[in-house]
């Protein structure tokens, strides 16, 4: 199949290798054109403008940083959007409030487009292994379309119900993650006096009943952070984190939810951002909170 993918951050540039080794033609762009020489390099063929990618594909993957990132892609001069895209399958697979993917759904319908919105639990690794979990809203017709090409990408595709509600899950299983990592923060600063060192603190954590996936999965790059030691390649930034807390605060006050254990992380997530540690990867909320002087 004839695949586009525009937007080329860590997650975007897996997802188009995949398609790439699955056999399909990729046509690849993004706002900073030296990101796709890698996927050129592989086979991918590079267009100049969202509307190019549009035109050369059968179907069109976004995964973008923001609303305001998706509504330029979309709907800017040359965007996904400026040129005849009736019939074409757009998949949505930015982390972002509901309300941006609803707002969007009607615009791609309006041109003839079909509209699915596929946010994706898991980092770039299973995204190169197609091993994502993707939760996907959309009505039906539309989701059976898409379910081929998700299927290549995901270990597991849930069909959350219609365009809104995968946003909406996206951001429910991303929440406790990021409130652990400040939460497991706090405990290393209590447990700090003890004096182990930190593979054999963390081997305890790993043991314990308050350890989830994310612990488990990092905790080498724990280790190496608390030993002042390379961790290896960021997988998801703090920065990322700043953006999807605010994004689950507004979420959640939007459905009438009160959303306190959330603010309190943002704010601390907030600081470390500020101090400069916003590209470093969102376990090192958890270090840095540990040697944090109050």
């Amino acid at each position: 199949m004839r695949i586009g993918v525009a937007g080329l951050g860590a997650m975007g540039s897996a997802i188009a290798a995949r398609l790439l080794e699955a056999g399909h033609q990729v046509t690849v762009w993004n706002r900073t054109a030296a990101k796709t020489k890698p996927l050129v390099d592989a086979g991918a063929k590079v267009a100049a403008s969202p509307g190019e990618v549009a035109a050369a594909s059968e179907a069109i993957i976004t995964i973008l940083t923001d609303g305001a990132a998706i509504d330029a892609v979309y709907n800017g001069p040359s965007g996904l959007l400026s040129g005849d895209v009736k019939d074409k399958l757009f998949i949505e697979m930015s982390t972002v409030s509901p309300k941006v993917e609803t707002a969007l759904a009607p615009k791609v319908q309006s041109k003839g487009g079909v509209f699915v919105e596929c946010p994706v639990g898991g980092s770039t690794a299973p995204a190169r292994q197609g091993k994502l979990l993707g939760l996907m809203g959309a009505e039906g017709a539309a989701a059976a379309r898409a379910r081929a090409i998700l299927d290549q990408l995901c270990r597991k595709v849930e069909h959350c119900g219609p365009v809104g509600a995968g946003s909406s899950m996206k951001l429910a299983i991303n929440l406790p993650l990021m409130v652990a990592w400040q939460a497991y923060g706090e405990a290393f600063a209590i447990a700090r006096d003890v004096g182990w060192e930190p593979r054999r603190l963390l081997d305890l954590f790993v043991e314990s009943n308050g350890a989830n996936n994310g612990l488990k999965m990092r905790a080498d790059m724990i280790v190496a952070m608390l030993e002042n030691r390379d961790p290896g390649p960021t997988t998801f930034s703090i920065a990322n984190a700043v953006k999807d807390l605010r994004t689950m605060v507004d979420a959640g006050t939007a459905k009438g939810a009160d959303m306190p254990a959330t603010k309190a992380a943002l704010a601390a997530f907030e600081e470390a951002n500020k101090k400069g540690l916003g590209g470093g990867d969102g376990a090192r909320q958890s270090v840095y909170w540990a040697s944090r002087k109050s």
